[in-house]
């Protein structure tokens, strides 16, 4: 069971649209971030975490040719928007994707992408279907059951879904505070994908100190930093950290 970052990038990516790369060196392909959303890939199904508004060149980079299940964290454009993408593994498919979301993220789902879920004419069925968001998911890989737990997480304003794998990783790409009820959850991990946004600062997300504070408070084996802005150069940043901390980059992928 493989678990992959197909993008680490902040709400604008790496380089802006605008072709501003902040302190990021152009020469360095690790700097050339896509939004944040990832993969949980195993033998039996594709899971996807999120539709960022890069999902198309995410599934062509990594050869993606199917979506079963997809997870949201959070309503917000740079998580949602790329949903429109998903008709192309409907048609491969034949069927409607289960989609995953608390109520917020349903809510703001079927207002804004309604032609998604329920069907236009003959030419333009339903491509998801939108499901109940349950304490405890489960994905296949190899005859059994792994459980994905799901932690709610402040945002800034909104409420975001941290995923834990199997008790193994947990991706939290969108984050400012961590409940003291659910540390226990994070406790003994093998990774933490965590909300690294730049070195000030945010309202609504992790900067390096926080990130660095959380990180050593829950002792996972490794740790990786993600949501990585204009600010945060690969090189610059990975000379700051300990050994067992690394920043991410699109594509990195670790075995479970």
């Amino acid at each position: 069971m493989k678990f992959i970052i197909l993008g680490c990038g902040s709400s604008m990516g790496v380089p802006r649209p605008d072709g501003y790369f902040g302190n990021c060196d152009p020469k360095n392909k690790k700097n050339y971030r896509t939004r944040c959303s990832a993969l949980i890939k195993t033998d039996f199904e594709n899971i996807l975490i999120d539709t960022s508004p890069d999902l198309r060149s995410q599934m062509l980079n990594q050869k993606i040719k199917s979506i079963h299940k997809v997870f949201y964290s959070h309503m917000h454009a740079d998580q949602t928007h790329g949903i429109n993408d998903l008709r192309s593994f409907f048609l491969s498919n034949k069927k409607p994707i289960n989609v995953f979301a608390d109520r917020a993220t349903s809510k703001y789902l079927r207002k804004n992408f309604s032609y998604c879920f329920d069907k236009q004419s003959r030419e333009y069925p339903a491509t998801l279907m939108l499901n109940n968001f349950s304490k405890k998911l489960f994905i296949k890989n190899k005859n059994k059951n792994i459980l994905i737990k799901p932690i709610k997480v402040q945002h800034g304003n909104v409420h975001s879904i941290c995923y834990i794998v199997d008790k193994k990783l947990a991706y939290i790409s969108d984050v400012n505070k961590i409940y003291k009820k659910d540390y226990k959850y994070f406790k003994n991990l093998r990774y933490l994908i965590i909300d690294c946004l730049w070195y000030r600062n945010h309202p609504s997300h992790l900067n390096l100190e926080k990130s660095l504070e959380i990180i050593k408070k829950f002792k996972p084996k490794k740790a990786i930093l993600t949501n990585l802005h204009t600010d945060i150069d690969y090189e610059e940043i990975k000379k700051k950290l300990p050994k067992n901390i690394v920043p991410a980059y699109d594509g990195l992928s670790v075995t479970l």
